[in-house]
């Protein structure tokens, strides 16, 4: 029996919207990439580097963190204990045992990575809020241990932590010299990033995330990805903090404090959750609130949680959600 016309091109018709779809997505990503870079190039003319340096490491973090919520599904209010004590570790390593600044900064992601392991464990074991709180608490837990310790320096932090030279040959007490070490180093975790979400394994996470019993139905042992998910996140949380521990060349409480780990989550519902660049946009807002209104003191917490409420009942997908919902690209 044949099929009527209609019937019969009704595939081809529905595949031309999807590839055309598809298409649209394969260069908007691409491209917003290439602007970013060309930004990143030339912002130094224009930009004080210290502040960019800082964006730049706020902006691994947050990114950091959204692989963690926005395609794991898993939220953290303890983030700040990877950050933190991957910048104490960075620190010490650089100060006290003599490390190169590439070896500290691997010190302190691999920080990150050993925390996550400890804490991954113990967290995914549960689900929602009481995931959330596991977290929560084992983050104060160690902000407190960071409080007493005597290698932290307790409030006074670790200070002057010498930039030293990459590689042994490039002095990273040069200011761009520096910018383009954490520019490079940014880049390279946003893109470790964005292979991760669209890998087979980044798909699952995206499964797991919508209908964990569907997942689990089919087969995926869900707590190995969602362990392995939290490692990869803190490691790179942690990296973010290694990094800015040695551009500002200090490490304190604030880096372990929880401010820090409701900070990540500000930047990455502003920037635009489940977003592969709202996290960026998320931390330049953020801490360029923090910078550039720093005259009005404690007023900029205020401030700030306003632009939150107004960003929440107005643009509920975060400035870069928003945007590739309006241009219906994916960004």
């Amino acid at each position: 029996m044949e099929l009527p016309v209609e019937a019969a091109q009704a595939p081809a018709a529905i595949k031309a919207p999807l590839a055309s779809s598809t298409s649209s997505r394969n260069w908007s990503e691409p491209l917003a990439f290439v602007i970013m870079v060309a930004v990143l190039a030339v912002a130094p003319l224009y930009i004080y580097p210290m502040f960019l340096m800082q964006a730049l490491c706020f902006a691994l973090f947050a990114c950091a963190f959204n692989l963690l919520i926005g395609y794991g599904g898993l939220l953290s209010f303890g983030h700040a204990l990877y950050f933190g004590w991957a910048s104490y570790l960075a620190a010490h390593s650089a100060k006290v045992w003599g490390f190169p600044p590439e070896l500290a900064i691997l010190t302190g992601t691999l920080t990150g990575a050993v925390l996550g392991v400890v804490a991954g464990s113990l967290a995914i074991r549960r689900q929602g809020i009481y995931f959330a709180m596991i977290t929560l608490a084992l983050a104060q837990m160690m902000f407190f241990f960071a409080l007493q310790a005597k290698f932290t320096g307790g409030e006074d932090g670790i200070q002057a932590i010498p930039r030293g030279r990459l590689l042994g040959l490039i002095d990273l007490n040069d200011q761009l010299a520096m910018y383009g070490f954490v520019a490079v180093v940014f880049l390279a975790g946003f893109l470790l990033i964005y292979r991760v979400i669209h890998s087979p394994f980044g798909e699952v996470l995206k499964a797991i995330r919508e209908n964990e019993a569907r997942a689990i139905s089919l087969g995926y042992k869900t707590e190995h990805y969602k362990l392995l998910a939290f490692v990869l996140s803190a490691a790179l949380a942690g990296l973010a903090g290694a990094t800015k521990a040695i551009v500002f060349q200090l490490a304190s409480l604030t880096d372990v404090h929880w401010t820090m780990s409701g900070e990540v989550v500000l930047m990455t519902l502003v920037g635009g959750l489940g977003t592969v660049f709202g996290p960026v946009a998320g931390a330049v807002v953020i801490i360029g609130m923090q910078n550039y209104l720093a005259s009005v003191g404690e007023w900029v917490t205020v401030i700030q949680g306003v632009i939150f409420v107004v960003c929440v009942l107005l643009f509920r997908r975060g400035i870069v959600g928003e945007i590739a919902h309006l241009l219906r690209i994916r960004l």
